[in-house]
This record gives C-alpha cells, sequence and structure tokens, in this order.
C-alpha cells in the first residue's frame, strides 16, 4: 500500500490511540474528546483521527493542546481539504505530527473512501475510543474494524435520552469497555504506559509543568474576574480576542485547572 505523508511519522507513533465520533455531535462530546485526547497526548500517547467535522477535530485539537502527537487520516488525496475549514488545522497537524492517505492526488471523498480510512485508522492503533455515535455513525465501522483485528474498543457513555450516544451504549452492551476518563484507556497498556513512566504528578514534585501559558491564555486568564464569576461574553469583551480564539484558550486553561467551567456558560478561577 503506497502511503502519501505530510509531517512526519515516528517510532512513537506505534503507541497510538483512535479517537472517533459523530460530526453532528453535542458540547458534551466535543469536551470530552478534547480533554481525553489532551490527556492521553500529554501522557505520551499519539492520538489518531480522520480529521472530520465534530469528535475527529476535537480530537486533534486536545492532542495539540497537549503538546503531544496527533496524526489525521484522510479519506481523500493529500492536497485536497476537507472539510475546507480545518485547513489550518491541518497544518498544525503536520507540524506536530502527521497528516496521511492511501488515496492519491485529487483523489476526492465518496462513499468508499471513508471505510478504507476507517480501516487504516483502525489497523494503526492500540485501540479506538467512540466518544459519540449514534447507531448509523461511521465511527462504529472503525470499531468494528478495530474488534477484527483483536484490538480493545473503548466507548464513552452519555445521556439515555440522547441518540448521539445510542451508538456508544450498543458497544457497551456488546462488550466495549465503558470509558469515563483516561485511566481507563491507559489501565488497558499497563505494560506500555505503567503508571510509574507517566509524567509525575505535581503533588509529587511540587512543579506544574503544564502551566506554561500561551499569550491568549495570559489574556483570557486575566479576563476571567478574581473571586467571581465571569460569563464566557464578558471575557469575550474584556480579553478584546475574537471567540474561537477566547474558548480554545478556556478549554486550554480548564485542563491546566486554573478556570473550572459552570453552569450556563459561566468560569470562575480555581483557588
Amino acid at each position: 500500500m503506497v502511503l502519501y505523508v505530510k509531517g512526519t511519522l515516528t517510532a512513537k507513533d506505534k503507541n497510538a490511540v483512535a479517537m472517533v465520533g459523530s460530526r453532528m455531535t453535542t458540547h458534551y462530546g466535543i469536551e470530552t474528546a478534547r480533554k481525553l485526547a489532551y490527556q492521553l497526548a500529554y501522557t505520551g500517547v499519539t492520538v489518531v483521527s480522520g480529521g472530520a467535522r465534530g469528535i475527529d477535530t476535537a480530537a486533534h485539537q486536545g492532542a495539540l493542546s497537549g503538546k503531544g502527537r496527533t496524526i489525521a487520516v484522510l479519506g481523500t488525496g493529500i492536497n485536497l481539504i476537507f472539510p475546507p475549514e480545518n485547513a489550518e488545522l491541518f497544518e498544525r497537524i503536520a507540524a506536530n505530527g502527521a497528516v496521511i492517505t492511501q488515496f492519491p492526488f485529487n483523489r476526492p471523498a465518496d462513499k468508499q473512501s471513508f471505510p478504507i480510512r476507517n480501516r487504516i485508522v483502525a489497523g494503526m492503533t492500540l485501540g479506538t475510543v467512540v466518544v459519540e455515535a449514534n447507531l448509523t455513525s461511521g465511527s462504529l465501522i472503525t470499531a468494528n474494524f478495530a474488534t477484527e483485528y483483536g484490538r480493545q474498543v473503548f466507548a464513552v457513555p452519555g445521556r439515555i435520552d440522547s441518540p448521539r450516544s445510542k451508538g456508544c451504549h450498543d458497544l457497551i452492551k456488546k462488550g466495549a469497555k465503558l470509558c469515563e476518563g483516561v485511566e481507563d484507556i491507559l489501565s488497558e497498556f499497563e505494560y506500555l504506559f505503567p503508571a510509574s513512566n507517566r509524567p509525575a504528578s505535581a503533588s509529587t514534585t511540587g512543579v506544574l509543568p503544564a502551566l506554561e501559558l500561551g499569550e491568549n491564555e495570559q489574556i483570557v486568564f486575566s479576563a476571567v474576574k478574581a473571586g467571581d464569576e465571569s460569563s464566557i461574553d464578558e471575557i469575550i469583551r474584556a480579553s478584546g480576542l475574537p471567540s474561537s480564539a477566547v474558548s480554545v484558550a478556556l478549554f486550554s486553561l480548564e485542563m491546566k485547572r486554573l478556570v473550572r467551567q459552570l453552569p450556563g456558560k459561566m468560569f470562575v478561577r480555581n483557588g
């Protein structure tokens, strides 16, 4: 099989986990995918996904926020950008991992290309995490390939009345491991990621290595009121940044435990 690569594949990428899910997702699904991918990448696991809208995009963003490696497996030729709004994201992925495809230049996406892409995603990873999926989601194809290849399948539970979680619940009924957090994933690969080899916690070292803040993070953190709640609209106005940049910075600050989100898109500083 010919593989077209933009970026770099390394030996570390053999320790990879796939993260997939629906294109039409919920806020819960997006935030869960970002958080899990961030934690996996920070631990040294390469996060593999398909570069699509929804869960795939959130998984790549989370891994990049965790300063880790991520790989996007495309269902098109490598010179085509699909979806078009992910052009900048694909450049960031190539700089911190790789964008790969087995399709030749100018090959557009179609109903055949995506299942082929899903087979590669499942085959090149230790396991597949399905974050959010309805019963007809293409991510279930990836999960089925993973099962065929003898890989572990994980499924994140959701609301029992949400159609977008029905696929995950069905996977759990069929034997997929219920995933409530990153430890549910890492514990399956203890031989590769033993607790002794994971980054030491702050309580052990007294150092918080993730607390280096980028320029936007510093601006947004300053915009969150000290000792009071701030709405996201107030933070956007106070920071003077675009709403998309504020959302990314707030997510990163949450992962670094500097702020936490309250119901109603309100934010407070921790401590």
